[in-house]
């Protein structure tokens, strides 16, 4: 697999991601704090994935692993929103398994680009 493929491959990856957090938003019950936690969940997920893409666009090494370490950051932040939301609607058992799911992608996410962010710094 080239690098090319490899990372249009983590593209799809994080595009999904933020798919899926929207799906879980959907499911959501109107509360004033499921509408703050959705949209800062619907920020965060999307971000991990736009600011991927823009390492494609990078003029620098200094600006390719800034917008990997935005991209890790997004993705931990999609984790904490996560994690509220799991935590907030514990009995809906829909919403918990789907929260759970994503924490579970979330974590990959952060190892994947960590590792990308070391290969980075070894160079």
């Amino acid at each position: 697999m080239t690098g090319t493929n490899k990372s249009a491959e983590l593209y799809e990856r994080f595009l999904r991601f933020a798919l899926n957090c929207l799906e879980l938003v959907k499911l959501l019950p109107k509360t004033g704090y499921n509408q703050i936690y959705s949209n800062q969940l619907t920020k965060s997920s999307s971000s991990v994935g736009a600011n991927y893409i823009e390492t494609q666009e990078t003029a620098s090494r200094k600006d390719f692993l800034h917008r990997l370490k935005i991209s890790r950051k997004e993705a931990k932040e999609s984790k904490h929103w996560l994690r509220l939301i799991s935590l907030a609607n514990k009995n809906i058992v829909k919403i918990t398994n789907s929260s759970n799911q994503l924490i579970k992608e979330s974590e990959e996410i952060v190892k994947i680009l960590s590792s990308s962010i070391n290969t980075v710094l070894r160079k």
